[in-house]
């Protein structure tokens, strides 16, 4: 089932499919040297982080399953897909989390100059995340913060305003419906070489939340240290029993 994307400005990347999603096989040390050619291009590419709940929104949805295939790189954050790949017998080097690539990026923003936008959350968490971040990662030049609660009347202003910062990387926090169709529909209008949903990304960075420990980000179970502290979250993470049973059904047919 492996492939090979090729694109422009990163490269050839050896990829899996998943359902018709083309994952990255590629560890995070590969991912971020994908990533820096990406900025040296100064072309737009959208990163998307996926996860099983993103994959099944995907067969459902007509506009996202058109995310994921323009993408120019989706990487394996969640454990479900790491778990598909290996069951589908072409497993990924390792799972990519997206809290922790945002971190890889900013490391190597620090040695090269790169600059920054944070787009997304409330506006209290925004700003605390790029206060942190800042301090974290100093050599970073952060351009511009922008809460992502906005509807269409402002679209065009946030986009001019990102536009015009032409960052290296934007981040970008909005609800799951919104941020990968978004981020599809305007990166060719953003000037942003990276472009990346990060999720909930911000609120762990601004410490409104906590990250799962690292025993259970290893034991892949930090959906359910999510769910444990956001019961909320259970009819998305209803999408769970049903991508895993779609892949036993799948791996079954292939048999």
């Amino acid at each position: 089932m492996s492939q090979m994307q090729n694109d422009a400005g990163i490269g050839q990347v050896p990829v899996t499919s998943i359902f018709g999603v083309n994952v990255s096989k590629l560890d995070m040390k590969g991912t971020v040297a994908v990533l820096e050619r990406a900025v040296a291009s100064k072309k737009p590419h959208q990163v998307i982080t996926a996860n099983p709940i993103m994959i099944m929104a995907a067969l459902e949805s007509e506009e996202n399953m058109r995310a994921m295939r323009e993408a120019e790189l989706i990487v394996p954050d969640g454990a479900g897909v790491v778990w598909a790949a290996e069951e589908f017998g072409d497993p990924v080097a390792e799972r990519v989390a997206g809290f922790d690539l945002l971190h890889e990026l900013m490391k190597r923003g620090e040695e090269l100059g790169w600059t920054a936008y944070l787009l997304g959350a409330a506006e209290e968490v925004v700003q605390e995340a790029a206060s942190r971040l800042q301090k974290q990662y100093p050599k970073v030049r952060i351009v511009g913060v922008r809460n992502g609660y906005f509807g269409a009347a402002e679209n065009a202003g946030v986009i001019e305003s990102i536009r015009q910062a032409q960052p290296d990387l934007l981040f970008v926090a909005r609800d799951a419906k919104t941020q990968e169709p978004w981020i599809a529909r305007h990166k060719h209008e953003l000037g942003a070489s990276v472009i990346m949903g990060v999720g909930g990304s911000f609120d762990v960075i601004s410490g409104k939340t906590k990250r799962a420990p690292i025993f259970m980000q290893k034991l892949r179970l930090e959906w359910f240290y999510r769910l444990a502290k956001e019961p909320s979250r259970l009819p998305r993470m209803m999408a769970l029993p049903q991508f895993m049973r779609k892949v036993k059904k799948a791996k079954k047919s292939m048999k």
